[in-house]
């Protein structure tokens, strides 16, 4: 199932029975490393988190009712290199010392205790009611409206205001332009910025 989302298909719809993402996280890398797939623990969950983009997890309660409790999305952490040459820039020996134990640090973080994936609710069933709890990143947005035709995209693009004042700039994703990559802006941030400056509070973003 992992593989063939990687490769042949459009898209991979499947149902599992764990209780948290995390747990569904678990559960597939260890069925990858019973079947012999990969034998290395983090490269395993390394290319489940990369198919996993969204999980609709499904509840059953007392009463017998079946219900969508959360959508949760699966962002996948980019490996960033965050070493510095600022040891360079120290005059004293005890001062590149200092800046190597930072990058040593660092190093030894991401080789024993790297963060693989982060996940996010995107909606959740509270007291009768759904309620948008996380912004889809930016990343998943842009695959959606590629797969989208342009009504479904115009509606798209109205929900994502209307909800969380992201606005997409008018032009087509799947024919954009490459020069200008970040297609988002949020009105309640430039908001934010411009009153910062005069020293007001800024409006709080309405539907």
């Amino acid at each position: 199932m992992i593989q063939s989302a990687q490769v042949a298909s459009k898209f991979t719809l499947f149902t599992h029975h764990a209780k948290t993402f995390p747990d569904l996280v678990t559960a597939l890398r260890n069925s990858m490393l019973r079947a012999g797939v990969f034998r290395n623990e983090r490269t395993a969950e390394e290319q489940v988190v990369q198919v996993l983009n969204f999980d609709i997890h499904l509840v059953k309660d007392f009463r017998g009712r079946r219900y969508i409790e959360r959508i949760t999305e699966c962002i996948p952490v980019e490996d960033k290199n965050e070493y510095t040459f600022d040891y360079r820039k120290e005059k004293s020996l005890e001062g590149k010392l200092d800046k190597f134990m930072d990058n040593a640090t660092m190093y030894f973080t991401k080789s024993t205790n790297r963060e693989l994936y982060k996940y996010v609710n995107i909606m959740e069933y509270h007291d009768g009611t759904y309620v948008l709890t996380n912004p889809i990143s930016e990343h998943n947005i842009k695959e959606m409206r590629e797969n989208m035709d342009d009504s479904d995209m115009v509606e798209f693009d109205k929900f994502l205001e209307r909800n969380w004042g992201i606005k997409v700039k008018p032009y087509d994703v799947a024919h954009g332009n490459e020069e200008d990559l970040d297609i988002f802006s949020k009105p309640a941030e430039k908001e934010e910025k411009k009153t910062a400056k005069r020293g007001r509070k800024p409006k709080a973003v309405t539907e």
